[in-house]
């Protein structure tokens, strides 16, 4: 590469938690200064309810990620630090799980085809086979894991077996309708985005349009959360929601809502996958 073409700088983004204390944005620009790095974006929160400090820093360098971990650790130990480095863009290998509809996981196939989501969809999975077609389309394996009572387990089993073999880093349910029991939810804990098709805490459980409907609610929306043992109760990454009126049945509140849902849940997988969303307790810190 001659001087007039020179190789682009590698650009790395840095997430970190910690007990919150003076110095630790000084400590922390500072190691990312001495190994060569400059930083492009930088927020940060200290919560004043819990006492933990949340960051994430862009780093542009030439640089790798070893030295970037490198010069991170010792601040990371001074601090008592959660922290994780990955290079900026990079797709994070997705495992999507729907059942028959197919709103949200056709959207989330059609905005990672175009690249305009950072994630790789490494596989579909699904307790019924209406979304073959689908996953095939876009050139997606599928796998039919049918759940029953008596089944439960074993699928869940072969569930965890896909997490594994695919090397899944995050899982989408894309208006999955199962409930994942305690031990999946335990083995992925923060993996795991659940779209729910209403504005939680209203609204849990089976035919949320129905019941908003019956309320005459004029506002309907949808929440992307992680997925807990806990039904719905996860930490909540994004919502929003639609103006409705005493004129809009059932069909259109369910049509308005699906178009929410999608927004939200790709608002939500991005993100999570652009290493923005912070686990704190049972709430989320989201840098955006």
């Amino acid at each position: 590469m001659n001087a007039a073409n020179p190789e682009p700088a590698t650009h790395w983004v840095l997430t970190l938690s910690c007990p919150d204390r003076p110095g630790i944005v000084h400590a922390v620009a500072g190691a990312i200064a001495t190994s060569g790095g400059n930083i492009t974006e930088s927020q940060q929160f200290g919560d004043p309810e819990t006492g933990l400090f949340f960051m994430r820093v862009q780093v542009e360098g030439d640089l790798t990620q070893n030295e970037l971990e490198t010069a991170i650790a010792p601040v990371a130990e001074q601090f008592t630090m959660s922290w994780l480095v990955d290079r900026v863009g990079r797709p994070m290998r997705t495992l999507v799980l729907g059942s028959t509809t197919e709103h949200c996981v056709g959207d989330l196939l059609n905005r990672a085809h175009s690249q305009r989501l950072p994630i790789d969809i490494v596989g579909m999975v699904s307790n019924h086979t209406v979304l073959r077609p689908l996953a095939e389309f876009y050139g997606v394996g599928f796998h039919h894991v049918p759940v029953t009572k008596a089944t439960k387990a074993e699928a869940e089993a072969r569930l965890l077996e896909l997490v594994e073999e695919l090397d899944v880093e995050l899982v989408v349910l894309a208006r999955y309708m199962q409930i994942l029991s305690d031990e999946v939810c335990t083995a992925l804990a923060g993996r795991v985005i659940n779209i729910h098709h209403s504005f939680l805490p209203s609204f849990k459980g089976a035919r949320p349009y129905a019941q908003a409907h019956d309320r005459g609610v004029k506002l309907i929306g949808a929440t992307a959360h992680y997925a807990t043992a806990s039904l719905d109760e996860g930490p909540i990454i994004e919502q929003d929601v639609e103006r409705v009126t005493h004129a809009d049945d059932v069909t259109e509140l369910v049509a308005i809502g699906q178009d929410v849902e999608r927004r939200v849940l790709a608002r939500a997988v991005r993100w999570h996958a652009e290493h923005r969303v912070l686990l704190n307790g049972h709430r989320t810190v989201v840098f955006r």
